[in-house]
């Protein structure tokens, strides 16, 4: 019983760790940089790409 608990506070501790890299690792790659635009993006009009020849 003890081991089982010690064998998953372990493996927790290396999933949350491997968790904070990738954060980090997309914090200094950028991906938070601008998380306002996407939402409003998809209310461009693209004309150019639904155009259709009748």
């Amino acid at each position: 019983m003890l081991k089982s608990i010690i064998i998953l506070i372990i493996l927790s501790l290396f999933i949350g760790t491997g968790v904070w890299l990738f954060f980090v690792w997309a914090v200094k790659k950028g991906e938070f940089d601008d998380i306002e635009a996407p939402k409003y993006r998809m209310l461009d009009d693209d004309d150019d790409d639904n155009e259709t020849d009748d």
